[in-house]
């Protein structure tokens, strides 16, 4: 709110999303010229990064539902969509835009772009953008932007590399840490099914209809996994889909959507889906196989037990993972029930 620049490491389901959302909607409101003046001008004021179409969509639906009775004006850029709809929005100058890194790099190699008075850049989900590679294009578009501006970084985690690099875009940042960094939410409960891998889909399929209490989320390795667990589960009348990024842009959001719905109690996922999902009420998340690294697994159950719900978590380790399962655990610092 006072316009200093901040690197924020917070639990997931902790509400990132209004923290930025709230006080550039505030900035927005309050500067003068007003809005309905013809002295203000139409230009880019904020600009959201974030890894996943996806989470650009989420992002983008909360400042359409803060600004219903403003005439703040948003532009989602993802990619997997058409370009035209993006490219008149960036043109016109919309207040607030949210990116995926690739997609906005591709509108300013065309031009397409403004943000020479751009006043705030918010970097959401800053661990996962460099998990997936995507921290040379950011680099770029910082390089891009006014330096006289504010910059919030924020992350679930906060591994040494990605301190070293908001040293590099940020100005004499204030540090906030909301609960433990690489920590679960506390309102999670957390539990493993040791079992045989030939025996996990039909754990799954009781567990689904027999003791599920609200919508299961089940978190697989690999694209092809996803396909086959959602597959295998629909043979067992469970209503069942997938979601991963060899599916079109439109299957994605029919997945999701048909999810927050109730259309299909079950949603398959691989990791590109943990990184901003934000589906109220998500009951429960399943690991099929244990993630490889701790970060998967905070980001994956925080799925769960968001904005102090209680959520369950369940992975599920065959014997051959229980020794990646019990050095997880310990890096966790996880306390099963």
């Amino acid at each position: 709110l006072q316009g200093g620049d901040v690197v924020a490491c917070a639990e997931t389901g902790t509400g990132k999303t209004l923290a930025f959302a709230l006080p550039i909607l505030q900035r927005l409101m309050v500067e003068q010229p007003p809005f309905g003046d013809p002295a203000r001008e139409a230009y880019t004021r904020a600009l959201i990064l974030a890894p996943t179409r996806e989470l650009v969509v989420q992002i983008e639906d909360a400042f359409v539902g803060l600004t219903y009775h403003s005439p703040v004006s948003t532009v989602p850029v993802f990619g997997g969509m058409p370009m035209d709809p993006q490219e008149r929005g960036l043109k016109a100058g919309a207040d607030i835009v949210v990116a995926t890194p690739g997609r906005l790099m591709d509108h300013m190699r065309h031009g397409s772009t403004d943000f020479v008075r751009l006043g705030c850049l918010v970097l959401d989900e800053a661990d996962r953008m460099m998990d997936m590679g995507f921290w040379p294009d950011v680099q770029k578009i910082v390089s891009a932007l006014p330096p006289e501006r504010q910059t919030l970084l924020f992350s679930a985690t906060m591994p040494g590399e990605i301190l070293k690099l908001a040293r590099d875009v940020l100005r004499m940042p204030t540090y906030l840490q909301v609960g433990a960094n690489r920590g679960a939410a506390r309102t999670i409960k957390h539990s493993l099914e040791q079992l045989a891998r030939v025996d996990k889909l039909d754990w799954l399929a009781h567990f689904v209809k027999r003791n599920a209490t609200g919508p299961v989320l089940v978190f697989v390795r690999t694209k092809i996994g996803a396909d086959r667990v959602a597959r295998q589960l629909q043979a067992k009348h469970i209503r069942a889909a997938a979601l991963h990024a060899d599916r079109t842009q439109q299957e994605r959001l029919q997945a999701v959507e048909g999810f927050r719905s109730g259309k299909h109690p079950v949603l398959v996922a691989t990791d590109i889906a943990a990184r901003g999902l934000d589906i109220e009420g998500i009951a429960h998340v399943v690991n099929f196989e244990v993630p490889d690294t701790p970060e998967a697994y905070v980001h994956r159950v925080g799925r769960t037990g968001r904005s102090g719900a209680e959520g369950h978590a369940i992975t599920l380790v065959a014997p051959d993972e229980l020794r990646n399962w019990q050095a997880l655990e310990k890096r966790v610092g996880l306390q099963l029930q």
